[in-house]
């Protein structure tokens, strides 16, 4: 396996990270960009899941241009088998709202965790019981480094089979089912409550104890530890490479965005953003169907003529 070019580190437990808010302003037009930071589902990848040709050719074009490319995602690693085959340079991608950086160059499976900002059991455990107090009727599912496990009565939202059906708490115990990995998020799902109510509802619940966001148009939420996002893993990874806020172009659709597009020099909410990811970022481009993506990549790489 290709080692990182950068390693990053793992961390254990979440300590002081790079600041991840709105930078002081900059007239970033002036600013060549040095990284794009791209989310995938409802972003770079079309409905049917595919990179359009179009989005290949603006991503190898970018890579080659000298412009580092990072795929930034609240999918898990093992999820990732979509972009193996666009993977440039560095290779690196991070994973579950920033939970993880991984190295992708081994391909789908033989992927190599090079940094974990994990969720502890007792701030997923409490988390759990504020949020079930909060709106009876929640159900869990806890995805690990390797793992994914979930409540019985959590419903079939993903394409996997768990490698263990217990109640959250059990789940979470101490000796309980992968006790040695890493917890990476909680997901909560409510089968009534609107989605973004339901994300208010829970942010206001959970408190300090997990960082609550969302990336599904259902009442779907993804708890990480706090201070966790993918806004403050990127800053810790363009800090580890000299690059600054200004010389980041990001890109994404869904409020686990927000933070990210907030932190970018440049910013762009997709066609079929959300309309918390519109008002945060500082401009539009077309829908993920329309390739949106490589449209900005285009005309950025066309200015550096």
């Amino acid at each position: 396996m290709r080692p990182c070019a950068r390693p990053c580190w793992h961390m254990r437990e979440n300590g002081p990270v790079t600041s991840a808010t709105r930078q002081p302003e900059i007239p970033t037009a002036a600013v060549p960009p040095r990284l794009i930071a791209t989310d995938l589902d409802g972003t770079l990848l079309r409905d049917d899941k595919s990179v359009s040709p179009r989005t290949v050719a603006a991503l190898a074009a970018a890579e080659d241009a000298g412009i580092e490319v990072f795929f930034v995602t609240g999918r898990p690693a093992r999820w990732m088998d979509v972009v193996s085959d666009h993977v440039h340079g560095h290779g690196l991608a991070i994973c579950g709202n920033g939970a993880a950086v991984v190295d992708l160059h081994g391909g789908p499976g033989a992927h190599r965790f090079v940094k974990v900002r994990e969720l502890t059991r007792k701030n997923a455990l409490d988390a759990v019981r504020l949020l079930r107090d909060a709106a009876p009727g929640t159900v869990y599912a806890v995805e690990q480094t390797y793992g994914f496990h979930q409540e019985p009565a959590y419903p079939k939202l993903h394409l996997e089979l768990p490698d263990n059906l217990l109640p959250a708490e059990q789940l979470l115990a101490t000796g309980g089912p992968g006790d040695d990995e890493p917890v990476l998020k909680i997901l909560a799902y409510h089968p009534d409550l609107d989605p973004d109510a339901f994300l208010t509802l829970a942010r206001l619940a959970v408190g300090e104890h997990a960082t609550v966001t969302r990336s599904s148009p259902s009442a779907l939420l993804e708890l990480s530890g706090p201070g966790v996002s993918k806004a403050s893993t990127l800053a810790l990874c363009c800090a580890e490479r000299g690059i600054s806020p200004a010389e980041v172009v990001a890109f994404g659709d869904m409020p686990n965005d927000v933070e990210m597009l907030t932190w970018a020099g440049r910013s762009y909410a997709m066609g079929n953003a959300h309309p918390a990811v519109v008002a945060a970022a500082s401009g539009r481009t077309d829908a993920n169907n329309e390739d949106g993506v490589a449209v900005v990549i285009e005309r950025l790489l066309a200015e550096r003529v």
